[in-house]
């Protein structure tokens, strides 16, 4: 229980990886900035071979971080296989906070925001480093770009409140349940942080649950275009329910999402307005953009220049429409 709520306040006690379950293991997906497995060398695409001296070739999720749990010792030696090499490399569990929203400057007056999750911090950061643009742009940015690309989704309430950013009016999400109480409309209230500005929005199959929330809200609003691939299609509503003397709890699935259209994210996902390549999403490397390296900037802005005026277009024939 208590290492649910503590991902929900952006901090944990743990490695910092990201992992994805395929048909023969589990492969590790990402690192977590400033995280043991970032310093230690671990890198995307890692398949996990072995923890300490554990074979774990062909385990799932569960039984891999059950694994991660029970190891007796402070420091984990994980072996993976990198290309045609095994590597093994020692990690310490650390506590790590959770830095779920970063941003850059890019050329033309245009912001780019990664959210990589959703946390009770992250709308106060979101709407933070908007001001930040604006503050380094000089005036009003131009254009805004959001990565949720890998994002695994998290708390309902902060994916809410970002969606709110930029809708003057209508329905965020909607929940819908067996039980009177899992029944619920989420509406946008008046304002919008970028004054009309057109949104890009980037996801892929990682992108999940709260990020589809955000994704479809700003989609079926005509707020943002959607660039990328088919979203995970994570859409339950899951419940904690303490139990006991408040020690423990269950997580329990009791409702689903809907977007404003009425499309009901699980299974199905959020389909983008325009589909790219896995090779062009490669290409256009988040860490790389972060961290300023020119080539990336170049290939990431020629790829998403053609579709700022399908934005602004949208955005243009929502307006008339109301």
């Amino acid at each position: 229980m208590e290492a649910l709520f503590s991902a929900a306040n952006g901090r944990y006690t743990g490695l910092g990886i990201e992992v994805e379950e395929v048909e023969d293991g589990v492969v590790i997906v990402d690192t977590l900035p400033g995280s043991p497995a970032e310093a230690a060398g671990i890198e995307g695409g890692d398949k996990l071979l072995a923890i300490n001296t554990h074979d774990v070739k062909r385990k799932s999720i569960a039984e891999v971080s059950k694994l991660l749990r029970e190891a007796k010792f402070s420091t984990i030696q994980l072996t993976v296989k990198r290309a045609n090499a095994e590597v093994t490399l020692a990690l310490r569990r650390q506590e790590i906070t959770l830095r779920s929203v970063s941003s850059q400057l890019l050329p033309g007056g245009i912001g780019y925001i990664l959210l990589s999750s959703f946390n009770n911090h992250s709308y106060h950061d979101f709407a933070r480093h908007i001001s930040m643009l604006n503050s380094h742009l000089g005036e009003p940015l131009k254009g805004l770009i959001v990565d949720l690309r890998d994002n695994p989704g998290g708390t309902l309430n902060s994916a809410v409140a970002i969606s709110d950013l930029f809708l003057q009016s209508g329905t965020i999400v909607s929940t819908r349940g067996r039980f009177y109480d899992a029944n619920q409309r989420f509406f946008a209230a008046q304002g919008d942080i970028l004054n009309g500005a057109p949104m890009l929005v980037l996801i892929n199959e990682q992108s999940a649950s709260a990020a589809e929330i955000l994704a479809g809200a700003l989609q079926d609003n005509s707020r943002a275009l959607i660039l990328g691939n088919r979203s995970y299609g994570k859409g339950s509503v899951q419940s904690l329910i303490p139990i006991g003397n408040g020690t423990t709890a269950l997580k329990l699935t009791t409702a689903r999402y809907f977007t404003p259209s009425g499309q009901s994210i699980e299974g199905t996902g959020i389909q983008p307005d325009v589909i790219f390549s896995k090779q062009v999403l490669l290409e256009l490397d988040k860490d790389a953009i972060m961290a300023g390296e020119k080539k990336v900037r170049q290939t990431f802005i020629a790829n998403l220049d053609k579709h700022w005026q399908e934005a602004e277009q949208l955005l243009q024939n929502h307006n008339l429409q109301q």
